[in-house]
């Protein structure tokens, strides 16, 4: 299954920049533009957060940005009808991350074949069990043309990594901490042994390096270790303050990549 998500993994397997943001943030609108911007500044991936109440691995930044999103009026078909705006101007892989408590509303089936409609590439559902995805949603996802990326950590056991690694066509979200999401600092060595190993593990898919990301500092050191790295909570932060959207989004990723 080739999709625009392994085809730039074919293309250019390192120093991707992915950027998550939540759909209906700042305003109701921006979700297009924002990932228009993001493509005109050199992003590789675009991420957009599916609103939800209660986003548990998410710390204060992006907990208050879904809870905007939700007061902005934004739903599951909503962001559907976005998308498939979005599609018309913009190249880049589309990944949709949330939890599944919406998507199971809003029926599974259906969701997948809308979101393929709409020119959606991948998903990401970190509460999804992955024998339930692997016993009832797998060769849905696959028909839909769809990723789908799980999520690992410092505590996950190699065998399940190897797992992970099995059922995942795309890449490997590798969590750098066991922690929400959330501006951190530098690396600190426990977390660099963890890359290590990663690279040790020789997967048969790459994986990108989230939460913690903010600066060039932090995603040149992911990249390092990985095939590039996620940004989140720092760019929703910049979002909520900016009064220049397009200015600011190139400002905002050339300085991460540059």
């Amino acid at each position: 299954m080739k999709n625009r998500i392994t085809k730039l993994f074919d293309r250019r397997p390192s120093n991707l920049l992915s950027v998550f943001y939540t759909a209906g943030f700042p305003r109701l609108g921006d979700t297009g533009r924002i990932a228009h911007y993001l493509e005109g500044a050199g992003a590789d991936i675009i991420e957009i957060g599916i609103p939800f109440s209660d986003p548990i691995a998410d710390g204060p930044v992006i907990q208050d940005s879904n809870k905007i999103a939700l007061e902005n009026g934004m739903n599951l078909k909503k962001l559907l009808e976005q998308v498939k705006e979005i599609r018309k101007k913009v190249k880049l892989p589309v990944i949709l991350m949330g939890y599944l408590n919406p998507v199971m509303q809003y029926g599974v089936e259906r969701f997948c074949k809308e979101a393929s409609a709409a020119g959606v590439d991948g998903l990401i559902l970190p509460d999804m069990p992955m024998d339930v995805y692997q016993d009832e949603y797998k060769k849905m996802f696959e028909s839909c043309g769809l990723s789908n990326t799980f999520l690992i950590s410092p505590t996950t056991s190699e065998d399940r990594i190897r797992k992970i690694d099995e059922a995942t066509k795309g890449f490997i979200y590798a969590v750098s901490a066991s922690s929400t999401t959330g501006v951190k600092g530098d690396f600190s060595q426990e977390q660099a042994n963890y890359f290590k190993k990663l690279q040790k593990m020789k997967l048969k898919n790459p994986f990108l390096i989230g939460f913690g990301i903010s600066d060039h500092q932090t995603f040149s050191k992911a990249c390092v270790y990985g095939s590039g790295a996620i940004v989140g909570s720092a760019f929703i932060s910049m979002l909520k303050g900016s009064t220049d959207l397009e200015n600011d989004i190139a400002k905002f990723v050339r300085g991460i990549k540059e």
